[in-house]
């Protein structure tokens, strides 16, 4: 009787690995599951590099207007310029191992499990890194001699009454205003977690159609309030202290035990990306099993600080 001749599904024409189509999928669903998690890529400044360390986001500050006395030279003036450096951090990974006698017995597919975890990690990660920054921002000194830095409101009710955060919204806009962030000209976010998100869905205001809500109390909804977006992530640490959090750089390391939230718009934090979201995919004869990486090479810091107001509590 004469073998069988498989098509195998997983092998490239002409190639030589029967496992090769099916890596593909797998890289496929880990970014499907980082777009889907990350809730801050979109939200603020990023550069994409191809090699190097570090790279520069120029900024300028404002010029000056006088009057003119007849007869004298218009010689012009100097524009203050300066630049913020972001750093790339070491490789970011997400990584597993899985036994071939675990695969071998298995009786479901582990690789779409497996691989949304993976994404759900590193979009975790990075969110976490962006929101310090965000929160790092509001912290900072000017950029230039005679501009602002950034700044904080503090109100216990922040955490637990909506009509506080409301306030604090309009606030924290009015203060960026107030030093010329051009407020009216990019979208403002705010960012919460869950909360202090489902604290301003049921409020009056948002569920109340004379007030041009967008909720009602069968299906809570809320995409802004007093003009801000308002973001709603676990990924933000409002609420913990990472001054001595060694699981990330210490450049991200600050004490965020009484911040609540944080307003901003694109212009407070930047990211510089030298490789996007990629996957490996490694079989260990050694150790008999597959190891299955996803990783990326980032970094994160802050950009003009004005552009950030931090909610704390008291």
């Amino acid at each position: 009787m004469a073998d069988a001749s498989p098509s195998r599904l997983g092998l490239r024409q002409g190639g030589s690995d029967s496992n090769e189509l099916f890596e593909k999928v797998f890289q496929s669903e880990i970014l499907t599951a980082f777009e889907t998690k990350v809730k801050l890529k979109d939200k603020h400044r990023t550069r994409g590099i191809d090699h190097g360390q570090s790279a520069s986001f120029p900024a300028t500050f404002k010029a000056n207007a006088r009057y003119h006395t007849p007869g004298t030279e218009i010689t012009g003036q100097t524009i203050p310029h300066s630049d913020v450096v972001i750093t790339l951090d070491d490789m970011l990974i997400s990584d597993v191992f899985v036994a071939k006698i675990d695969e071998l017995k298995a009786s479901y597919d582990f690789r779409a499990p497996y691989s949304k975890e993976l994404g759900d990690a590193l979009a975790l990660f990075y969110d976490k890194n962006v929101a310090r920054n965000l929160v790092l921002a509001s912290r900072g000194a000017a950029l230039f001699t005679g501009d602002q830095g950034g700044g904080a409101l503090t109100a216990a009710g922040f955490a637990t009454t909506a009509a506080t955060l409301i306030d604090g919204f309009a606030d924290a806009t009015q203060a960026m205003e107030e030093k010329d962030v051009p407020v009216e000209d990019y979208p403002i976010y705010a960012a919460l977690k869950p909360a202090q998100w489902y604290l301003l869905a049921a409020d009056e205001k948002n569920i109340n159609k004379d007030y041009q809500g967008e909720g009602s109390s069968r299906q809570l909804v809320l995409t802004t309030m007093a003009g801000v977006n308002i973001v709603k992530s676990n990924a933000f640490p409002w609420g913990v202290n990472d001054s001595a959090n060694s699981n990330i750089p210490a450049k991200y390391r600050a004490n965020f035990t009484n911040t609540l939230g944080v307003v901003w718009i694109e212009a407070a934090a930047g990211t510089l990306q030298l490789a996007g979201l990629e996957f490996e995919e490694a079989w260990d004869t050694r150790r008999q099993g597959t190891l299955m990486l996803a990783k990326m090479a980032v970094g994160h810091g802050t950009l003009r600080t004005k552009c950030a107001i931090e909610l704390k509590i008291a």
